[in-house]
């Protein structure tokens, strides 16, 4: 025995000798560069691209087997032009070579990759630079013999994988889309069969087409399940900073924790679970839901966005929060829904959004495409639009009030955006103004705005409108076709003018339109036609009646009667249509009953400036309502004399009183057709006489009779 073993160490010395020996020679003969042509070939018939390595081979055998290639190219696909579709720089990987070959275990050291980079393509047809080898190896796959049983794989692990300076980029010149990574570094840990891997890595990202750009840090811990069918990232952090999201370039914060995903590469399906995220002050998760990531991903996510100040988020990003009059306003919104990404949008459903104290539902959908239709639908409950207003400045003269710049259309919002939906709130308020069951229609389209249907509830009564702005030009056109019924006029005009002075009811239909960037451009050059009706109110302040009593009195030097006060005058119908041309509203029928006369007449508004010019001409009645304190004879000269009325001031304070010099005018005019109809032989018992004849003949008709007779003679 003894001397066997002395033959077999002899034996395995020799071996091991030969063995050293052949390494010896074989890495002093062998050229691994000598098969570069071959290297070339052999893919070239796997992939149909021409690689180029320009750089030397190195190889060495023990006690690692480590090759070594320096720069080297894999040519593009037909038609994208002379640029690589992939390099690097230089690569490393080594196996430790006695244990392959005695315990078949893989023990790689590092495995290296130096500059590489990736460019990804896609033509104005559609076409992809990388499609063409996924074809390849999928029809390889299909004609490949089932493999030879070589036996199991004792062990398989790695020492490190490192990749330094990567770059990948993506040109998809279809959607004019680019975007680049740089500087991508990605290091692990040990890699062992059946243990989780340390993963770290790094980059810088930019989005060309979008403006943005930032750099980005992650880390993770993998672990591979079923022979890598499966891939699970435990503990995984993305950070970074992104730049051109905001104005100024402010660096933006943000995270991303995922605490496991899982990853089934064979059914190309990912499970996200829930995901915590946060940027600036909003932080936020998103649970979710598998997906395929095969073609175009379309995952979908429940989105919760915990409350946060949006003042305080503007001032962080060094934007001027807007003055509002409650400084609190602003200070909370909130979010909740479900978020679907489609090929051609992404849908938010079951939408909850809390804007300070008033709740938004429903749903909304915004487009991955420039040139895409926004769709909303959303039911609100309560909101006072004062929060929002500029502040009210108590110390503004009424010059820096006028000074102000008229408001502008926003014609490059209206053009930008392509937007179709309705909002609905249960109440709303607005200085004073309250209004209820508003509903809201928007259609915008290629710089074209209508707003239809519009109604609500306010002032007792209701509003309906149509609203239409065309900005497809480069002048706007505002064309609105508005109704208000039943309305009451108290509410109304102590809301809108603070003036407590009229009450009653009022209906009135308004088509009007317009050009202009601004709405004072507009109102110049406004056109069309209004109509409105008030009934059953009174006009406080003014008592007609009383003033033209003391109109007659002051004709006659009598004492003026004593005021009724509190001074008014009811009504029980006005009414007026109108035309406007360029901002001034021709009014030829205005008609007012009054309880003791009927007034009509006509007269123009400036709805520019809202002054008001009205002639108008009044006739009391034979028995006036309401009027027990007058006397027989102001009965008797009111009723026979037809009264001028004059109305002046603006909308907000007009002015209602007795014209005097017509009143003074027709006077002198009655009194000299008396005189003239005595001269030419008429008298009291003749006028009676011509009167029995005929009653419509009045006093005109008779003078007009003796005239004749007269030239006759």
């Amino acid at each position: 025995m003894g001397r066997s073993i002395k033959y077999l160490l002899i034996g395995v010395a020799v071996l091991a000798a030969l063995l050293l020996v052949a390494i010896i020679a074989f890495s002093l003969l062998f050229d691994p560069n000598n098969y570069r042509d071959e290297i070339g070939a052999q893919v070239k018939t796997a992939t149909g691209r021409d690689l180029v390595i320009e750089g030397d081979l190195g190889l060495k055998l023990f006690p690692w087997v480590a090759i070594e290639m320096g720069e080297t190219r894999l040519g593009n696909a037909a038609g994208f032009g002379e640029q690589a579709f992939l390099e690097f720089t230089s690569a490393e990987l080594s196996v430790r070579l006695l244990p392959m070959l005695l315990r078949r275990e893989v023990q790689v050291g590092t495995a290296r990759l130096d500059g590489l980079t990736v460019n990804l393509a896609v033509d104005s047809s559609g076409r992809s630079n990388w499609q063409d080898l996924i074809d390849r190896q999928e029809a390889a796959e299909e004609v490949e013999a089932a493999p030879a049983e070589t036996g199991q794989l004792g062990s398989f692990e790695v020492g490190s994988l490192q990749v330094n300076d990567a770059a990948l980029v993506y040109d998809n010149r279809q959607v004019g889309e680019q975007y680049q990574l740089a500087g991508l570094n990605i290091a692990t840990g040990a890699v062992r069969a059946g243990q989780p891997v340390d993963l770290q890595g790094n980059f810088t990202f930019t989005a060309r087409t979008a403006g943005i750009s930032g750099d980005i840090e992650i880390s993770s811990v993998v672990s591979f399940e079923d022979e890598a069918a499966t891939v699970e990232l435990v503990d995984s952090k993305i950070e970074g900073t992104v730049n051109g999201v905001v104005e100024g370039d402010v660096p933006v914060p943000f995270a991303l924790k995922a605490p496991r995903i899982r990853l089934a590469t064979a059914e190309r399906m990912a499970s996200p679970g829930q995901l915590e995220f946060s940027a600036l002050d909003i932080d936020g998760t998103l649970a979710v839901e598998p997906f395929s990531y095969a073609g175009d991903p379309m995952p979908v996510a429940q989105v919760s966005i915990d409350a946060f100040s949006p003042r305080s988020l503007m001032q962080s990003l060094q934007i001027d929060a807007p003055e509002t009059a409650d400084p609190a306003a602003l200070g909370k919104l909130l979010f909740d829904g479900k978020a679907a990404v489609g090929k051609d949008s992404i849908r938010l459903t079951g939408m909850t959004l809390v804007i300070d104290d008033t709740t938004f539902k429903g749903e909304l959908s915004v487009p991955s495409a420039a040139n895409g239709t926004y769709h909303l639908a959303l039911a609100g409950d309560t909101m006072n639009l004062d929060r929002y207003m500029a502040p009210a400045d108590e110390a503004a003269s009424t010059e820096s009030a006028a000074a102000e710049p008229p408001l502008e259309i926003p014609v490059d919002m209206i053009r930008a955006f392509n937007v179709r939906g309705d909002l609905t709130l249960a109440s709303a308020s607005l200085g004073g103004m309250q209004f209820d069951n508003i509903a809201v229609g928007v259609n915008n389209r290629n710089g074209q705005l209508r707003v239809h249907p519009v109604s609500a509830d306010f002032f007792e009564g209701s509003y309906q409108g149509d609203i239409r702005i065309d900005a497809s030009g480069n002048t706007a056109t505002l064309s609105v076709n508005e109704k208000i019924q039943n309305v009451s006029l108290a509410s109304m005009a102590k809301a809108m003018l603070e003036r407590e002075n009229i009450t009653g009811l009022i209906n009135g239909s308004f088509v009007l339109s317009g050009r202009g960037n601004n709405m004072a451009d507009i109102q110049k050059t406004l056109s069309g036609n209004l109509s409105f009706t008030m009934s059953d109110g009174a006009y406080e302040g003014t008592d007609v009646w009383y003033e033209l009593r003391r109109a007659r009195a002051m004709f006659r030097k009598e004492e003026p009667p004593e005021p009724v006060l509190p001074a008014r005058t009811p009504f029980s119908k006005v009414s007026a249509t109108g035309i406007v041309t360029d901002g001034v509203m021709r009014n030829d029928d205005f008609l007012a009953e009054l309880p003791f006369m009927q007034l009509s007449g006509r007269g123009n508004v400036n709805l520019v400036s809202t002054d008001i010019d009205y002639s108008l001409s009044g006739r009391v009645f034979d028995r006036p309502e309401f009027v027990n304190d007058a006397s027989a004879d102001e009965i008797a000269d009111l009723t026979k004399a037809v009264i001028p009325l004059r109305i002046s001031g603006t909308l907000a304070a007009p002015k209602i009183g007795v014209d005097f010099e017509s009143l003074l005018k027709g006077r002198v005019q009655e009194e000299l057709r008396d005189r003239l109809l005595d001269k030419l032989g008429g008298g009291d018992e003749e006028e009676e006489s011509a009167e029995g004849e005929s009653e419509e003949k009045d006093a005109e008709d008779i003078l007009k009779d003796r005239l004749k007779d007269l030239l006759g003679r």
